[in-house]
Order: C-alpha cells, then sequence, then structure tokens
C-alpha cells in the first residue's frame, strides 16, 4: 500500500495517561446533578447492530486514498479507516481542492464494498498552548473562539459525508480525549468538567452546557441535523479510570470497577453514540519494551487478553452499545521480517485474534459485544501491512521463533495479509442477538 501521508502520521501520535494538571471545575448546581452521576446498571441488553454494517464479525484496516482496491485484492474487507488531522486552521479541508478529500475517501470505500471509517483527531492540533496533550485539549476546549471554529469544521465533515451518499460512514470521534477529559471529571461526571458549547454563540449550540457533556450532545445534535447517515464512535480508553491495561496487571474487582467506571462516565454525556471504540495499544509490544520496567510489561498472555474481554464486557453490560476493537498493532512473532528493528516490531495480538485454531478468541471479544477488528499502526516508525519502511523484503537473522521466510516486502513480512484472508475463507463468527445482556462473570 502507498506510504502513510504526513499529516496521518502526524495525527497518529498516541499518548497514553500523563501528569496531573490543575483546572477550574463547573460545579453541578443548576443541572439536576447534585449528587455524583448514578453508575449504570449492569444488565443492559446489548443494542442492534447498527443497519448498513456487516452483520458478522468483520476486518478493517488503516487505508490511505488510492489503497482501496490492494485491500480488496487481499480479502473482502469490511472497513477502512483513515485520520482526519492537522487542527481546524490546517486540517483535513486543506488536504483536496474545497474539502473534497472526505467525498473522495467515502466514494471510493463505496465502490470497493467497505464501510468508510474517519478518525476524527483535530482538538489537539487545533491548540497553540504547549504542555501535555491533556493540558491542550483541556485548554482548547474551553476556548470559545477555537470550539467555534471547531464545530464548524465538524459540520463541514457531516455535509460532505452527507452529500457523498446514503450509505452508512463511521466517525471515530477524538480518540484520547474522552479518557483525558475522564481523568479531570470529578465522580465520573462529564458534566463537571468545561467545555465551550454554547458559549461559541453558533445558534445551533444555543442551551447545550459549556461542558464535556454538552460537548458530546452538540456532536451528535450536529451529525442529526446534517448527517443521518454518520454512525458517531465513542473512544473507550481504560486508562482513563486510572487503570493501564497496557503495563498494570489489575485483579478482577479493579477490572469490573474500571468498566463501571468508564460507564458512569459514559453514561453521564447524556449523549448516545452508535459506536464505541476501544484500543489493546497504540503500538507494538516490541517497540515499547526498551527501558520500560523489567522489559517484559508490554508483552500479553493469555491473563491479559482475558483482562481486556472483562474490561469490555463490564462496560457493555452496562451500556449496551458494540464495540470496534480500533488500531490494532500488526506486528508478530512469526516472520523474520520483524525482527524488533525501526518498522518492524513484534506483537502478538494478530497472532491471538487471527491465527488461533479454536476459534475461542474472537469467540470471547463476539460475545463481549465487539463486532468489528480494525488493524492499523498508532505512532510514525510502527510495523505496517505494507512497505511502510521502503526497504524491500527483509528476512534479517531470527530473533527468537521468528523463522519464517517473509511473503511479501510489507514490514510484517505478510503475515496480516495471510491471516485476513484465512479469516474471510473460515466461517463466520455471529454476534449475541440485539436484547441479549453481556455477563462479565462468564469471563
Amino acid at each position: 500500500m502507498h506510504r502513510r501521508r504526513a499529516a496521518l502520521a502526524a495525527a497518529a501520535i498516541g499518548v497514553l495517561v500523563t501528569a496531573g494538571v490543575v483546572l477550574g471545575i463547573v460545579g453541578l448546581r443548576d443541572r439536576g446533578a447534585s449528587t455524583p452521576f448514578p453508575p449504570p446498571d449492569a444488565t443492559a441488553p446489548l443494542s442492534p447492530v447498527p443497519a448498513g454494517l456487516p452483520q458478522t464479525l468483520a476486518l478493517g484496516m488503516a487505508s490511505a486514498p488510492g489503497d482501496a482496491d490492494e485491500m480488496v485484492a487481499t480479502a473482502p474487507f469490511g472497513y477502512r479507516y483513515q485520520y482526519l488531522a492537522g487542527g481546524v486552521q490546517d486540517g483535513w479541508q486543506t488536504w483536496s481542492p474545497a474539502g473534497s478529500f472526505v467525498s473522495t475517501y467515502i466514494e471510493e470505500s463505496e465502490r470497493a464494498g467497505m464501510v468508510p471509517v474517519f478518525s476524527y483527531y483535530m482538538l489537539l492540533q487545533s491548540t497553540p498552548a504547549t504542555g501535555s496533550e491533556r493540558t491542550r485539549d483541556a485548554n482548547g476546549l474551553r476556548d470559545r473562539r477555537l470550539m467555534a471554529a471547531y464545530f464548524a469544521d465538524l459540520r463541514a465533515f457531516f455535509q460532505r459525508a452527507s452529500a457523498a451518499g446514503p450509505g452508512p460512514v463511521i466517525l471515530q470521534v477524538e480518540p484520547d480525549l474522552w479518557g483525558f477529559m475522564h481523568q479531570l471529571a470529578a465522580g465520573d461526571d462529564s458534566r463537571s468538567v468545561r467545555a465551550a458549547v454554547a458559549s461559541t454563540g453558533l445558534p445551533e449550540l444555543a442551551g447545550y452546557p459549556d461542558t464535556v457533556a454538552g460537548l458530546a450532545q452538540a456532536i451528535v445534535a450536529l451529525r442529526d441535523a446534517y448527517a443521518p447517515n454518520v454512525l458517531l464512535g465513542y473512544q473507550l480508553s481504560t486508562w482513563g479510570t486510572g487503570e493501564d491495561f497496557v503495563y498494570d496487571r489489575p485483579g478482577d474487582g479493579a477490572v469490573d470497577s474500571a468498566a463501571a467506571r468508564a460507564a458512569a462516565f459514559y453514561t453521564s454525556l447524556g449523549a448516545k453514540f452508535d459506536l464505541v471504540f476501544a484500543e489493546f495499544s497504540d503500538r507494538d509490544a516490541g517497540s515499547r519494551q526498551a527501558g520500560r520496567r523489567d522489559g517484559s510489561g508490554p508483552w500479553w498472555s493469555e491473563a491479559d487478553f482475558t483482562r481486556h474481554v472483562r474490561f469490555l464486557a463490564g462496560f457493555t453490560s452496562r451500556t449496551g452499545e458494540r464495540v470496534v476493537l480500533w488500531q490494532i498493532p500488526y506486528g508478530n512473532t512469526r516472520f523474520r521480517a520483524v525482527d524488533n528493528s525501526r518498522g518492524h516490531y513484534q506483537d502478538n495480538r494478530v497472532e491471538w485474534l487471527l491465527d488461533d485454531p479454536t476459534g475461542s478468541h474472537l469467540r470471547a471479544y463476539a460475545d463481549a459485544g465487539v463486532i468489528a477488528l480494525f488493524f492499523g499502526r498508532g505512532a510514525d516508525g510502527g510495523t505496517d501491512a505494507s512497505d511502510a519502511q521502503q526497504d524491500g523484503v527483509t528476512n534479517p537473522e531470527p530473533i527468537g521463533g521468528n523463522a519464517r521466510v517473509s511473503l511479501s516486502a510489507d514490514d510484517d513480512g505478510g503475515y496480516f495479509r495471510e491471516r485476513a484472508a484465512a479469516f474471510y475463507r473460515a466461517s463466520p463468527v455471529t454476534f449475541p442477538g440485539p436484547g441479549r445482556s453481556v455477563s462479565v462473570n462468564k469471563r
């Protein structure tokens, strides 16, 4: 596939939990929130899979413009995704004449029979402030002029997506933002964190509260007004609760508590998203390993995957939302090409999900509410399912059991393409039906 454009690479910087910051907290009076937001009940039935989406477990991958035909040649993927980034001043509307980038990507995806997905990662690069990502996001949300421009940019996306056709388009709204705001929320209540919404002066947003809850409600209202065909995705981050599953190994009680807190924060938004995006990590374990604790922290075992499924089941059992696993690292431990050099880092998520002869790993995720698996690197220099490093077929000496010779010039040796094709040759993985409750106790 073509090399990712610089704008996408800049957008794909994953920043996890950062140092604390003191911000003003909006009082809970006058909003009917004089007490902490009640945690949702753990018996919410699953929502139907949105119309127009694959009705059995499907795969997607990060895909630059022009790459759809190559994806189809690999496997009948259900989805492809693309970052929208750069900030409201120099973002996606400047990438093509008259902001046609979104329209062209949608049209190409639909011709290839795939649902187009956009990761709308605009706020961070819209803010001139320095500091951590959390600090810049929080400051940006409180800037009335910036947020007026932000909502106008979002409205332009919805108008483009609506005009491109009636088919479903997915917009994942601000990866990481919700996790950072959860960290700042009092009592897991999004209404306790400031955001300029009605105070932007935009007539469409009059009456919405100047809080993070108001932000979510305004996003849904703009979608409803301009693009009913767009499905909104909420980003679920375990670290928003203080539990970082990448390195930590919390027990079942802590996992269940994190799931309940994550569901409480989501519910406090008072806004119904159509899908929830969840993640493992923003990069391969091999790229995180050097200099991290005992060197083994980033690598997941069966217990870690079980813990992850438990967390997702705990969240979906309280919200009923369907889940997309997003930005799954491409690395593997099978091919010689993957030797932990830049662009060739090892990981075991593809193997766990797509090279399990029992099928039980996919079944566990599907039973927890997962409907799709999106693969893609979350940072420049990560392993890719293309020759992103432009170093040709690489077969250095094995560094362990990775003895297989590369199938292609792809940086992962061609493993992901091989497994994706095999996934679609196998029997489809079905979902729990709508109305069925997810039980965390089954994990």
